[in-house]
């Protein structure tokens, strides 16, 4: 046998070796599903079904990801860019041929809890059904008969822009096999009834741990990295930890306290921004008390997990001395000289959890771009801060950011120009 004879069967036999790997984890990913074909009774499209429905939606925030600014609601086209390229959310109207019009109950059903689409193809967890897969059935068929009946448009779906090989079937085979198992929906005979309510809403139509977790260098999330904090996809905002009190841990926080930072996008010492800022308004705000107070009681019973802080340091004298003649010019005249804030207006810096956090991007973002709390029935008129991102340098924006994280007691590693210029 020649030497190219021998090399083409060895290079064959790799190949062979390789797709039946590629076929057993695609094998793997499916088992456990129910047919498509499987019919539920008494899932027909009632005024209350889509009612409830409506609200689930909001709960799930889905108008959030699948509505472009100022575009038609539900139709798709909002890039959600990641570490590996560009996901762009799909039209969700009942379009029959750019939408899901086409779908059945069933469809719709293995989309949220199985995360593959009407034709079969495995879907991306930018779409989290790691957390949908959460929901019962019962909510996805009245989540499906609302999305029915909002009014069809017909838009294509833009292409994801992913880098290979996380463009391929094969690669987010691989990821489900590592990360994602189909989740047994039976309430937990050990929670009261107002716990369970809340940990299904944070942890299913809720998604909390899509954002405020922990992710490796291929987007997956242990267990121990669940609610620990992470980057957002675009790697531009911090979502704090909900297992940590001294970040947004709500463990030491009064009930009162975090619903009205979920209905109202404010609360005694804190506001929301950035993305979290439109889940209150596209979301939360409209949920009853009853559902956020579950909420609330879930997130408090989460156990602490405080993250490992670098011991303190003491910034530069220069920097600091250049951060506090800023302060001076551009902040005092809201936020005090001693950063205690107006209340009712603008939050005190001193002692604020938003300042001090490990990791400075949404301080970074705030001076940059501006801190702007949302529209909601409870502030109609919120206060919001000028952005400073066209008239501070990195140096400055570093420099300022050192202040507020170590004046008045705040004891926050220092900001450097290169840390301002990667959260860009």
């Amino acid at each position: 046998m020649t030497a190219w004879r021998r090399a083409a069967m060895w290079v064959g036999g790799l190949a062979g070796a390789f797709a039946l790997g590629v076929a057993l984890v695609l094998w793997l990913n499916v088992r456990g599903e129910a047919s498509v074909t499987a019919t539920r009774p008494g899932t027909a499209m009632t005024p209350e079904l889509v009612e409830r429905g409506a609200y689930l939606s909001r709960a799930g925030n889905c108008l959030g990801c699948h509505t472009t600014p100022g575009g038609q609601a539900f139709a798709g086209g909002r890039r959600i860019e990641t570490p590996f390229g560009a996901v762009v959310a799909p039209n969700i109207t009942p379009d029959e041929t750019t939408g899901i019009g086409a779908w059945s109950t069933a469809d719709f059903w293995r989309a949220l809890h199985h995360g593959r689409s009407r034709d079969g193809r495995l879907l991306y967890p930018a779409f989290p059904y790691p957390s949908f897969t959460k929901v019962r059935r019962e909510d996805a068929d009245a989540l499906f008969a609302y999305l029915r009946s909002v009014p069809a448009v017909q838009r294509r779906n833009d292409p994801h822009e992913l880098r290979f090989p996380y463009n391929t079937q094969a690669a987010l085979a691989v990821w489900r096999a590592l990360y994602f198992r189909p989740a047994d929906v039976q309430a937990s005979p050990t929670r009261t009834t107002v716990l369970q309510r809340g940990e299904y809403l944070v942890q299913g139509l809720g998604h909390c741990a899509a954002c405020h977790s922990g992710r490796n260098f291929l987007g997956g999330t242990s267990l121990n990295a669940e609610f620990a904090g992470g980057l957002m996809p675009d790697q531009s905002w911090y979502a704090p930890s909900l297992t940590s009190p001294a970040e947004a841990g709500a463990q030491r926080m009064g009930r009162e306290q975090v619903v009205g930072l979920l209905k109202r996008g404010v609360t005694a010492g804190a506001s929301v921004s950035g993305p979290m800022a439109e889940v209150v308004f596209s979301s939360t705000q409209y949920l009853s008390d009853a559902d956020l107070g579950a909420m609330a009681e879930y997130l408090a019973s989460l156990p602490v997990r405080a993250p490992a802080v670098p011991a303190f340091s003491p910034a530069d004298p220069q920097s600091l001395q250049r951060g506090a003649r800023l302060y001076a010019d551009h902040c005092a005249s809201c936020h005090g000289s001693s950063g205690e804030g107006a209340a009712g207006k603008y939050p005190p810096l001193a002692a604020n959890r938003a300042v001090t956090m490990p990791v400075a991007n949404n301080l970074v973002q705030m001076i940059r771009h501006g801190g702007f709390a949302p529209t909601t029935v409870g502030n109609p008129r919120p206060f919001g801060m000028p952005p400073y991102g066209q008239v501070l340098s990195d140096q400055q924006i570093a420099d300022v950011a050192t202040y507020v994280r170590q004046s008045w007691g705040n004891e926050a590693a220092a900001v450097s120009p290169l840390d301002v210029l990667h959260v860009r």
